[in-house]
């Protein structure tokens, strides 16, 4: 059993900072064959977003909203994985979830998610 929790979120104003954190627990097995992280976005009224993406050998992926903003990273040695927010805007605002997926083959996978962290931007 592996658990993903987040932390981090909170109430800005716009143009402030945010640093958001996940970190795995349990199955360290399990927690090894965690070859992608990513950091998912729910807004009311909207999907939940893939807002960023990293591999095991650290290349990132971001939607378009997020470039030049945000940045992700992680430390596999410390089962972590952290989201940086700079120049935050209102639009920004949301539950984030941390997730990772294991990919048994290329057709089955398995994913984990945190309960999420909320991230509030006034203006």
């Amino acid at each position: 059993q592996v658990q993903l929790v987040e932390s981090g979120g909170g109430l800005v104003q716009a143009g402030e900072s945010l640093r958001l954190s996940c970190t795995a627990s349990g199955s360290t097995n399990v927690i090894s064959d965690m070859g992608w992280w990513g950091w998912y976005r729910q807004t009311p009224g909207k999907e939940r977003e893939l807002v960023a993406g990293i591999t095991a050998g650290g290349t990132a992926t971001y939607v378009d909203s997020v470039k030049a903003r945000f940045t992700i990273s992680r430390d596999n040695a410390k089962n972590m994985m952290y989201l940086q927010m700079n120049s935050l805007n209102p639009e920004d605002t949301g539950v984030y979830y941390c997730s990772a997926r294991i990919q048994y083959s290329d057709i089955l996978s398995e994913d984990y998610y945190g309960q999420g962290t909320r991230v509030t931007v006034s203006s």
